[in-house]
């Protein structure tokens, strides 16, 4: 068995750039010193959900990749030997924004990067304000512990992105999240939510025989413009093993600090027993590339 300790930080924000970057420090400190070796972040980790609202203000928290961020994150992998799954407002030119994740490898360099694709624009998530949608394809990223298939929350629905980064060689699907309940939704419907959201990528996971990692944040945080109730983060981090059975879930309202281990050699053996890799009818799949089938 080739087992990977993951290491998965479900955390609350602040309103404090140093105090949330200061506690993840200290969060993935504490994985590694556990045993993780990779260790995984939420999605824009280092701030409150600033697309809550459309303001010009917020283009403010961005950064360019390499920059404070990742040299911050990087210092801390060099120095535990971790390799780092981040999530980043990226600056990638002037009027030119991405949701960029960034995969620190454990000697502190940048492994590589991953933007994010698919841009949700729905009430309390206008992300469409701020990202421009990725460029970089569906492409595995090489690190010391495997080949990861990095994508971005609203990404998670998608069984196409999956598909792509296992066809590209990923050995495992991971997923920092930012996703919550409305607040005017019944309990009913919220929970109808939050399960769709966790059965969807166990799909991803059985329909690639790949392992699943999702790691979302937790707690409150309030509607600054005041036109809606805020978000609840709905927490529920969970890990998936390759035929979508549950190694672990965390509290739907709680932090966590959590190692689940994977055995990474298991992908191939479900492979072979369900061989749907194998029986694709690739010659009928033409019309995914169409928006709509008249």
């Amino acid at each position: 068995m080739r087992e990977l300790k993951v290491g998965i930080l479900q955390q609350h924000n602040t309103a404090s750039r140093n105090v949330n970057m200061t506690r993840l420090a200290e969060g993935i400190v504490q994985l590694a010193q556990r045993g993780a070796q990779l260790i995984v972040l939420q999605e824009l980790h280092n701030s409150l959900y600033f697309c809550q609202v459309e303001s010009v203000d917020n283009f403010e928290l961005a950064e360019p990749i390499p920059g404070p961020s990742t040299n911050f994150f990087g210092e801390i992998a060099k120095q535990l030997g971790v390799v780092i799954v981040t999530s980043l407002f990226e600056r990638r030119a002037p009027g030119l924004y991405h949701n960029t994740a960034v995969v620190i490898e454990k000697d502190g360099s940048i492994a590589g990067k991953y933007r994010k694709m698919h841009i949700p624009d729905d009430p309390a998530y206008y992300e469409k304000f701020y990202f421009t949608p990725g460029d970089l394809g569906f492409q595995p990223i090489q690190t010391s512990v495997g080949r990861l298939g990095v994508q971005v929350c609203w990404d998670q629905w998608y069984p196409e992105g999956a598909r792509l980064m296992a066809l590209a060689g990923a050995e495992i699907l991971i997923y920092p999240t930012a996703i919550g309940y409305e607040s005017t939704d019944t309990q009913e419907e919220q929970q109808r939510q939050r399960m769709a959201w966790t059965t969807v990528q166990r799909g991803h996971a059985v329909a690639n025989g790949l392992p699943v990692v999702a790691v979302n944040r937790v707690g409150y945080e309030p509607d600054p413009s005041g036109q809606t109730n805020g978000i609840q983060f709905w927490g529920s981090s969970f890990v998936a093993g390759p035929q979508g059975e549950l190694l672990y879930q965390a509290s739907t309202n709680e932090e966590e600090s959590v190692i689940i281990s994977i055995d990474m050699e298991r992908s191939e053996n479900v492979r072979r027993w369900w061989p749907f890799l194998r029986d694709r009818r690739i010659d009928e799949f033409g019309d995914l590339t169409k928006r709509f089938r008249d």
